[in-house]
C-alpha cells in the first residue's frame, strides 16, 4: 500500500474491522464506566489493603495503564500480575481483579482459583467464556460486558472496556476519587484525537500516518515515563500484534543508567532502530529534563529518533490520547505492510498446541 489516504485500499485490507474498533474507543469507555458503576462490587472491598490485577496480553493492558496512571491517586498499592500464580502476600484482605476479555485465558483462570482458595476478595471482568462460568459457579461478583463497541473482538482493541471497568471498580471500592465528569472529559477528548489521527485526516497533516511511514522497515523502540508507561506498553503490544513487527519499550530515568552504553554493538542494528520518545509536560520536572538529553545521545550514536509531544490537559486524558495515537500508528503500519491487522496466527497456534498438553 502506497498512500494511507486511500480509504478503498484500507477497507480491502482491514477485513477484521480493527479500524472501527479504534474509532469506537469512546463508546467502549462510556459503556464500561456506566455499567460497572451501576453494578455491584465485593462487599467490604473498601477494606482491602492492596489490589492485584490478574491478566495476560491484551487483557492485562488495561490494568497496566490504570496502574501507571494512579500512582499518585490510589490509597492502596496496585499491582498487575501476569503469572499463573499470585504473590504470597495475597490473602483475605486483598482484592483480586481477574481480567480476561475472552474469559478463557489460562493463566488468569489459574490465578482466580488460587485467589478463591486463599479467601481473597474477587471481581471478574470478561465478555464470557470459562471465567464467566467460574464467577457464576462460585458466587463471585463481576462485570460481564457485551463488546458491541469492539467490532474486531480483539482484546487489544477493546482497551476502553478494561481501562474504564477497572477504574470504575476502584472508584466504587473507594480506592480512588474519580468523578463522572473526568470520564466524560476523557471520552470527549478521545473523539477529538480520533478525528486528528483518523483515516480522513490527510497524510501530510496526520502525525500518526507520517510516523507509520517512518517506522516501515524499522524496529520501533518506545520510550515513556511515569503515568504513561502503561499506555506505552499497549503501544508496543499493538505494534507486535497489529503490524506484526518487533518492538521494544524502555522508561526514563531507568534507561539512562544502562541502555545508553548498549547502543554501540552490533553496529548493523543502528540502521533499523527508530526511537520514539513520548514527551509530556505532566512528567516530573527532573524527568522532563532528561528527554532532550537522551534523544541527543541516541542521535549521536547514529540512530533515528523522534518525539511525540502529548497535548492533553490532564493525565487521565493523556493516557487515552496516547492510546488513540498508538492504535492508529500500528494500524497504518499494518496497512503499509499490506496486512490485515486482525489475525494473530502464531498466538493462536501456540494456544492450540499448549491446550494439547
Amino acid at each position: 500500500m502506497q498512500s494511507l489516504d486511500s480509504l478503498e485500499e484500507i477497507k480491502k485490507l482491514d477485513r477484521g474491522q480493527v479500524l472501527p474498533s479504534i474509532e469506537r474507543l469512546a463508546g467502549q469507555i462510556s459503556q464500561a464506566w456506566k455499567e460497572v458503576k451501576s453494578g455491584d462490587v465485593p462487599a467490604s472491598c473498601s477494606l482491602a489493603k492492596n489490589v492485584i490485577i490478574s491478566g495476560m496480553g491484551g487483557s492485562a493492558l488495561g490494568g497496566r495503564i490504570v496502574d501507571s496512571l494512579l500512582a499518585d491517586r490510589a490509597r492502596v498499592p496496585i499491582e498487575v500480575f501476569t503469572e499463573y500464580n499470585l504473590p504470597n502476600y495475597v490473602k483475605a484482605d486483598t482484592l483480586v481483579i481477574l481480567c480476561s476479555y475472552s474469559g478463557n485465558t489460562e493463566e488468569t483462570l489459574y490465578a482466580g482459583k488460587e485467589a478463591l482458595n486463599r479467601g481473597a476478595m474477587l471481581y471478574g471482568i470478561t465478555s464470557g467464556g470459562k471465567l464467566k462460568e467460574f464467577l457464576a459457579q462460585n458466587g463471585v461478583t463481576g462485570y460481564i460486558f457485551d463488546p458491541r463497541e469492539n467490532p474486531s473482538n480483539q482484546p487489544r482493541m477493546g482497551l476502553g472496556y478494561s481501562i474504564a471497568s477497572v477504574l470504575a471498580v476502584l472508584s466504587k471500592c473507594e480506592f480512588i476519587n474519580l468523578l463522572d465528569s473526568e470520564i466524560e472529559d476523557a471520552t470527549g477528548e478521545a473523539e477529538k484525537f480520533i478525528s486528528d489521527y483518523g483515516v480522513h485526516a490527510p497524510e501530510n497533516q496526520n502525525v500518526a500516518k507520517l510516523l507509520a511511514k517512518k517506522l516501515k522497515g524499522k524496529v520501533p523502540i518506545i520510550v515513556a515515563s511515569e503515568h504513561l508507561l502503561g499506555s506505552a506498553h499497549a503501544f508496543k503490544n499493538q505494534l507486535n500484534e497489529n503490524a506484526k513487527t518487533f518492538s521494544g519499550i524502555f522508561d526514563i530515568p531507568e534507561l539512562n543508567h544502562h541502555l545508553m552504553e548498549g547502543l554501540r554493538n552490533p553496529y548493523e542494528i543502528k540502521k533499523i532502530l527508530h526511537f520514539l520518545f513520548v514527551e509530556s509536560h505532566h512528567y516530573s520536572k527532573r524527568v522532563q529534563l532528561r528527554y532532550p538529553l537522551t534523544k541527543g545521545v541516541i542521535e549521536k550514536n547514529d540512530i533515528e529518533a523522534d518525539f511525540y509531544k502529548t497535548r492533553a490537559s490532564k493525565k487521565i486524558i493523556e493516557i487515552f490520547e496516547l492510546l488513540v495515537f498508538s492504535s492508529y500508528v500500528s494500524f497504518y503500519l499494518a496497512m503499509l505492510y499490506g496486512l490485515d491487522p486482525t489475525p494473530i496466527p502464531w498466538v493462536d497456534y501456540f494456544k492450540q498446541e499448549l491446550s494439547k498438553s
